[in-house]
């Protein structure tokens, strides 16, 4: 249990996202008791986010005793990560530490360094891949929101590092702070779900770009109970059923069938999660038609049943 003035420093370095630092520094800052935050990057001086806008810092050798110590994230971390002033910085850094996180794209700092070694871990989602590729002694676990691993802690994308911190005061000051800062801050404690939940399909609508495909996703989205076959789909569209099946699968990256699947996986486990649904009521509201349909595909697109899903997620008892 850390002291009621623990310094909470993050590492910096040039074109940071400004959000992976401001997010958590801004849980702990609000939290009761208060912690010590910093700002620290290799050498000191004024570190220009991704914003544009600068931050002041301190040479992270010159913090002070640190309790922990946080890596912010951004495309810029990927090239941090080879930087050797800052690895040495931030070797010099750790054995003092109680706890060493990331943010985001952070872990590619970490990992770089050897601290995530035979550790789990997560970064954002369209680098999981990466992060695995570059350093398979690190077990990437590509749809967690956060991981901690005897004392290192890794989050997702950007808004996730704010999902850490308040894990972070929760394991030091207590559930009740937690929940506090939570309801203060308008999010969950717990975020339902992991973060496929959220890639899967924005990028998917992100990709609709051709002009055949425009509304179509959302259309799909608010119709999930009702038929969703390429026949319904292509006469949405106004195209042939095999046109639509070919651009459709060119331009999403999947097969239709595919899609309206993830899609109706995506909506039942945010639903299963909140307590909003029972699973015997979920198979008719997002059109699976049988509840083994709905088991089997919540194992192609979750890796899990719907019961466990809910065990894992679900935000009641």
């Amino acid at each position: 249990m850390p002291s009621d003035s623990a310094t909470i420093a993050f590492l910096l370095f040039p074109a940071t996202k400004l959000l992976d630092v401001a997010g958590p520094l801004q849980v702990f800052a609000d939290a009761r008791p208060g912690y010590r935050v910093v700002l620290t990057s290799a050498t000191g001086g004024r570190i220009v986010t991704d914003t544009g806008v600068a931050l002041e810092t301190m040479a992270l050798a010159g913090a002070g005793p640190l309790d922990t110590l946080i890596v912010s994230g951004g495309d810029a971390a990927r090239g941090a990560a080879a930087d050797p002033v800052l690895q040495a910085a931030l070797a010099q850094a750790v054995p003092g530490l109680r706890r060493l996180g990331s943010v985001c794209v952070g872990a590619f700092v970490l990992a770089a360094g050897g601290w995530l070694d035979g550790r789990r871990a997560v970064t954002h989602w369209e680098y999981c891949d990466r992060l695995a590729e570059g350093w398979p002694g690190v077990t990437v676990e590509a749809d967690a929101i956060f991981t901690e691993d005897r004392g290192v802690w890794t989050s997702a994308g950007v808004t996730a590092g704010i999902d850490m911190a308040l894990a972070m005061v929760e394991a030091d000051r207590g559930r009740a702070e937690a929940l506090r800062l939570a309801r203060d801050m308008v999010l969950y404690l717990k975020r339902p779900g992991g973060q496929r939940q959220f890639s899967q399909p924005l990028r998917q609508q992100m990709a609709a770009r051709d002009a055949r495909f425009e509304g179509l996703t959302t259309w799909i989205a608010d119709h999930l109970s009702g038929d969703l076959s390429v026949p319904v789909l292509a006469a949405r569209a106004g195209m042939s059923e095999r046109s639509f099946a070919r651009v459709f699968r060119q331009v999403m990256g999947l097969p239709p069938a595919r899609y309206v699947e993830e899609m109706r996986v995506e909506a039942a486990a945010e639903a299963l999660a909140r307590g909003e649904i029972t699973r015997k009521q979920a198979v008719a509201a997002f059109g699976f038609g049988q509840e083994e349909r709905m088991r089997r595909a919540f194992h192609r697109c979750k890796g899990v049943a719907p019961a466990d899903w809910m065990a894992r997620f679900g935000t009641k008892p």
